[in-house]
């Protein structure tokens, strides 16, 4: 039964990521971005004339403007995503996380999969890879539909895991260092992580990512948060139970003591990841992940259109 649940998920997150991706591709149609659209849409306008048969007539549908579907070669980009899936990506600890009410892991996951959907779409290929205190997972990029229906698989198993249980703690530097050994041939690499690691400090995290950059790759890092309670310390005046999901630590007080020394040393750290980034041409994107998944998809395409 439990394969068979998995098979569902699997199709439905599929299924989800295609409707995004179309509903973005909709909205750039219908944008001032027309011309950067092409740069990924396997669409142009139709010209009058040409033949009809390849108007795509659902797109038409949306927007009211003929558009011709577009064959064109593979390109040669490759994307290796990676996922940090230790136990400080499950917070919000909801429950039953969902599309209403994400925590950091869900928010990942889902934003894998649009880009999935939308890598896809553009014949490129594409693999991804899982690192918590370990790596967990890791497949090379390709572009076959077995391969994609094999991500999407591994995304939900992600989410069916217990890591905040077994309080998975990050080490992301050894992961990614092992990436860098194992990819090949020049990629953009996507990184969604919270870059909340206690067992090794930003300078020796961005070492690996450093090693990245030798290896000719192109790095976007998502920096995922919970942005009203993560940064703004955002909670009632009384006392809580703050617990660390990865060590089980925990501490008892009104956060309102304490806001104005949590959000100064949020932003000591915002600023230093900003300057690592910078050092190392890394395009660092800030996430909210109550937010839709534009703001994934339109980097991830400014960032293609740089490197072609």
């Amino acid at each position: 039964m439990k394969k068979l649940d998995n098979i569902f998920l699997s199709s439905n997150i599929e299924l989800y990521a295609k409707q995004v991706v179309e509903g973005f591709i909709t909205g750039l149609h219908k944008s001032p971005y027309h011309g950067f659209s092409v740069e990924f849409a396997e669409h142009r306008l139709y010209n009058t004339g040409e033949s009809t048969k390849h108007i795509d007539w659902k797109l038409f549908a949306r927007t009211e403007k003929l558009f011709i579907k577009q064959y064109q070669e593979e390109t040669n980009l490759r994307c290796q995503i990676i996922i940090d899936s230790s136990s400080s990506m499950y917070y919000p600890n909801f429950k039953n996380p969902s599309l209403k009410s994400p925590n950091k892991l869900f928010f990942a996951v889902y934003a894998s999969a649009v880009l999935i959907n939308l890598l896809k779409r553009q014949r490129d290929a594409v693999g991804i890879s899982i690192f918590s205190d370990n790596l967990d997972f890791h497949t090379l990029s390709k572009s076959t539909d077995r391969h994609h229906k094999l991500l999407y698989h591994e995304l939900i198993k992600i989410l069916e895991s217990n890591a905040i249980e077994n309080k998975k703690k990050t080490y992301s530097s050894a992961a990614i260092h092992q990436i860098s050994e194992i990819i090949k041939k020049r990629s953009l690499v996507i990184i969604f992580s919270d870059m909340i690691n206690e067992q090794e400090d930003i300078d020796k995290q961005f070492e690996s990512f450093k090693h990245l950059k030798y290896n000719k790759h192109e790095v976007i890092l998502f920096h995922l948060s919970e942005s009203n309670t993560e940064i703004d310390f955002e909670f009632d005046s009384k006392p809580y139970n703050f617990i660390d999901v990865e060590t089980g630590e925990m501490l008892k007080l009104n956060p309102l003591n304490f806001k104005q020394e949590y959000k100064r040393k949020s932003k000591e750290f915002q600023d230093k990841l900003r300057l690592k980034c910078l050092q190392y041409k890394i395009d660092l994107v800030e996430v909210d992940i109550n937010d839709s998944f534009d703001k994934i998809l339109t980097s991830y395409l400014l960032k293609r259109k740089k490197m072609f």
